[in-house]
């Protein structure tokens, strides 16, 4: 499997969890970086004012990215991970699906969240990769095991 690890974290626990999973496939690694980072105000999911709140109840929504420079090119499989927002991606994962061509590829899901699943994550995300199959992964929450990510992303039989 030719993979690349994609991840967007905003606090640090979806980096963890996507260095475990890049070990664990032999994949690249990769940070999806939002142009201007988010603080603990922005975070604010009970502040309706917040800037995450703002733009996740804003489905035209694009933060900007920070770079360009994930090579998605040279990969056939994209494992793309980023913290569950309102059952959904972050919309920083549309803006970074809209800047690459994803043609062909199979992108698959992982998330961490703190009581949330993947929610409607897939249908949220098609738009913004045509000619992709995306798929739901798993959720990757708390102590992670290497073996059996292995073992779980081999039987993806990708």
């Amino acid at each position: 499997m030719n993979a690349l690890v994609a991840y967007f974290s905003a606090t640090g626990t979806t980096a963890k969890a996507a260095r475990v999973l890049a070990n664990a496939v032999g994949g690249a690694l990769y940070e999806i970086r939002p142009a201007v980072p988010y603080t603990s105000a922005d975070l604010n999911w009970m502040d309706k004012r917040s800037r995450s709140s703002v733009e996740m109840t804003n489905p035209d929504s694009r933060p900007a990215l920070a770079d360009t420079g994930a090579p998605v090119d040279s990969h056939d499989v994209i494992f793309l991970g980023f913290p569950v927002w309102w059952y959904v991606a972050p919309t920083l994962l549309n803006t970074f699906l809209e800047a690459y061509d994803f043609t062909g590829k199979t992108i698959v899901l992982f998330a961490t969240s703190g009581g949330s699943g993947l929610g409607k994550s897939a249908a949220g995300l098609q738009a913004s990769a045509p000619g992709a199959r995306i798929v739901d992964g798993r959720m990757l929450n708390g102590r992670l095991n290497e073996a059996e990510l292995k073992s779980w992303a081999e039987g993806l039989n990708l």
